[in-house]
């Protein structure tokens, strides 16, 4: 199964491509999809939007995971960064492919066991379940590699997807 994980966002966008199979996880591709700040916020989130077709499109990914949105205490940017997951979702919708979301503390339980593990410890688990020299950076990539290797500790056989 070919899983994109994206940590969304509008300044970065982290994705991390997957291939999993038997439990086993390989990088296929992984980076960030970053909007230039001086560019208008709708130009961003057109720029997020054509950036994203283009992923889905080299990618094909089987499914996405997605993170839910977590507000901290601004509001502002926590709508904005809403904004930008709905033109994503939007992307995945259009192409149809499944998509998963997960909490911060299902990331954490799906990729180190413990769901109120460290940052450090589940960007470290990351690298190593994907066999990587270094935890990639940014952050933003690193967290999208996470998501999907959640997804595929979480999601079970492909027998779960037939009717």
């Amino acid at each position: 199964m070919i899983i994109l994980g994206i940590d969304p966002g509008y300044a970065i966008v982290g994705y991390g491509v997957v291939h999993c199979e038997y439990g086993r996880f390989a990088p296929i591709r992984f980076g960030a999809i970053t909007t230039p700040a001086n560019l208008p916020f709708p130009a961003r989130l057109e720029m997020i939007y054509n950036d994203m077709s283009s992923l889905l499109d080299r990618a094909r990914p089987d499914v996405m995971a997605v993170e839910q949105l977590f507000f901290s205490n601004n509001k502002t940017t926590g709508i904005d960064v809403a904004q930008a997951r709905g033109i994503i979702l939007l992307t995945a919708q259009q192409r149809g492919i499944p998509i998963y979301e997960y909490t911060p503390g299902q990331v954490k339980q799906g990729v180190v066991g413990y769901g109120k593990a460290e940052k450090r410890q589940v960007m470290e688990m990351t690298r190593q379940l994907l066999h990587l020299e270094k935890i990639p950076k940014p952050d933003d990539t690193a967290d999208a590699l996470a998501l999907a290797i959640c997804h595929g500790n979480c999601a079970g056989s492909r027998l779960t997807y037939l009717k």
